[in-house]
């Protein structure tokens, strides 16, 4: 049964002690389309049911939002680590994977094709799914197109369709406009990577001026990196359409994201924050409703990345889920007649 529920805990501590971005490379999906998976298992990569000893650990697979990379997910992952194999995807042409081949493959559901792919991919059964914003979203399709892929699934604000568009989306449609998009970006990028950097953070987080000071000084080196890609416009753009078409899409058309949501069954946890600028938090209330097995929570002093700000509690909201879906597996194994 879904439940919402509103945490009312005190502002959280400040970030853990800093850990390193997991190591990874880009992994053969077929057809010419390879994608980049960073990973706690390096060993692992790239994946395939052939590279060794099978690990007893549970496999999580991590997928970012618009403009976010694999390293979004580095906090949590490094909690994880212990219980489950991690790994993180860099969607087409965001971080180190190449842009897809034509500019449909931006769509969400080009990029649920490539999730499936990579789940498939690495040869070991079904994962515990999540995803971050427009990562939430491509999440959702994955685990009602492919049940068996899927154990659990945790969103994290996902960029579900919302009527009442946020102030700080008025430019976003724009961005999805042939020719104005680009020239949009064109006019940010006179920008300092430093300006741009700060503009991104003040989004996504509640307090940026927790953020760790290495993590900044990396976003901004990333920021740089990708200035000089031919494919970076062209992949934010992407995104752009790629979200504008789903939040256009009619309530009653198929392939609906909420009516999409209809259709997933396994267990759900759906996290959002207090202070989200992109995701309004009064959208737990229409998640707990559309998923049939859903746990909704509203994270105080969080904004748009909850796995980044709040790592710890995320990690412990998940690894609950994971229990409770492992014991629930067991008990239906239990009552099969014998």
């Amino acid at each position: 049964m879904s439940q919402a529920t509103e945490s009312t805990e005190a502002a959280p501590a400040a970030q853990p002690t800093l850990v390193p971005h997991y190591p990874g490379a880009l992994v053969e999906l077929g057809g010419g389309e390879r994608v980049y998976v960073a990973s706690t298992e390096p060993s692992a990569i790239p994946p395939g049911p052939a590279s060794g000893q099978p690990d007893p650990r549970e496999n999580v697979l991590c997928v970012h939002g618009m403009a976010g990379s694999a390293t979004n997910w580095t906090e949590l992952m490094s909690l994880l680590a212990p219980q489950f194999a991690c790994d993180a995807v860099d969607l087409p042409g965001s971080g180190w994977s190449p842009p897809p081949a034509r500019m449909a493959g931006y769509s969400i559901e080009a990029l649920t094709a490539t999730v499936i792919k990579v789940i498939e991919r690495r040869g070991t059964g079904p994962v515990h799914l999540m995803g971050n914003s427009m990562g939430g979203l491509v999440s959702v399709n994955v685990a009602a197109t492919r049940p068996d892929l899927v154990r659990t699934l945790t969103l994290i604000s996902p960029a579900m369709p919302d009527r009442l568009i946020h102030p700080s989306h008025a430019q976003f449609p724009l961005l999805a406009v042939p020719r104005v998009g680009d020239w949009l970006l064109r006019k940010g990028d006179a920008f300092p990577a430093e300006n741009r950097v700060w503009g991104v953070m003040g989004m996504i987080f509640y307090d940026p001026r927790r953020v760790h000071p290495e993590r900044v000084r990396q976003a901004v080196a990333e920021m740089r990196r990708r200035d000089a890609l031919a494919h970076r416009r062209e992949s934010l753009v992407g995104a752009a359409r790629a979200i504008t078409a789903e939040y256009l899409r009619p309530a009653r058309a198929h392939g609906n994201a909420w009516r999409v949501a209809q259709l997933v069954h396994c267990p759900v946890l759906a996290i959002y924050g207090s202070h989200d600028r992109l995701v309004n938090p009064r959208m737990a209330g229409r998640a707990a409703r559309a998923f049939a097995d859903c746990r909704v929570i509203v994270l105080p002093y969080t904004g748009h990345v909850a796995q980044m700000e709040h790592p710890a509690r995320v990690a412990a909201e998940f690894t609950e889920l994971a229990r409770a879906a492992r014991g629930r597996g067991a008990g239906a194994a239990d009552s099969r007649p014998r």
